[in-house]
């Protein structure tokens, strides 16, 4: 009885209750974020991740500006019936250079994690012109302005220098050659062996069909190819002892 009386007399007083519910939540928040400290690494280590190349960073956020993530998660969960449809469930190291990251479980449109490789450009530019000419149950709406819409090169290594500063392990050389490297990796003339060794695995070529212009869909199509292709999950060791 006397527990009871203690407690109406919180409730009844704002004052109190509101010490006590920051008492409550400061300790529940130490005893969450503390242990972190004491961990070496909270992710997971992968080979194979790197950052994204300036044209597909460059598309990720086109793919933001647009809201693609309103109907597309990137988080494949460790569950049966997902894995069989989309593959190997999502590794927290995958999103570790994404700023914000696009998880979620909003599924309008399929999840995206790993569409990379699974369809060709050509695929990608007629499925973001007309969306129903492929998809005929699609209630996507048209991006073909993507198309029309040159790429805006000049001064995007700020973006890069942004991402430097919330920890993504740009180099001087790669922001150096920003803007040659967004030219390159949509040229198919182009001298490709820089960027192929500043950014591994980076798919080069026409995105597109239009090799004499750099477009907004140049870089939408370049960033959706890469989703999902960094880790080589046919190798990947679940029980590493480093995870």
């Amino acid at each position: 009885m006397a527990l009871l009386d203690k407690h109406a007399i919180l409730e009844r007083n704002a004052t109190l209750l509101l010490i006590g519910s920051f008492l409550v939540v400061t300790i529940g928040g130490i005893i969450e974020i503390a242990p972190l400290f004491y961990l070496e690494n909270t992710i997971e280590k992968v080979e194979g991740m790197r950052p994204y190349s300036p044209l597909e960073l460059a598309g990720r956020n086109i793919y933001i500006r647009e809201g693609c993530y309103v109907c597309h998660s990137q988080m494949i969960r460790p569950f049966r019936d997902e894995v069989e449809r989309y593959g190997h469930y999502s590794l927290a190291a995958e999103s570790m250079y994404d700023h914000p990251f696009q998880w979620g479980s909003k599924r309008t449109g399929p999840d995206l994690a790993r569409v990379g490789d699974r369809y060709s450009n050509e695929w990608h530019v007629q499925h973001l012109i007309e969306p129903r000419s492929v998809v005929p149950e699609s209630i996507m709406p048209s991006y073909a302005f993507l198309k029309d819409n040159p790429l805006e090169v000049k001064g995007f290594a700020t973006h890069l220098k942004a991402n430097v500063a919330v920890g993504v392990p740009y180099t001087t050389g790669m922001i150096e050659n920003t803007e040659a490297d967004m030219r390159a990796q949509a040229d198919p003339n182009a001298d490709t062996s820089g960027i192929e060794g500043r950014y591994p695995k980076a798919r080069v070529g026409d995105f597109d069909g239009n090799p004499q212009a750099l477009t907004e869909m140049d870089a939408l199509v370049a960033y959706l190819q890469m989703l999902g292709t960094l880790v080589d999950m046919k190798t990947y060791d679940e029980t590493a002892g480093d995870r």
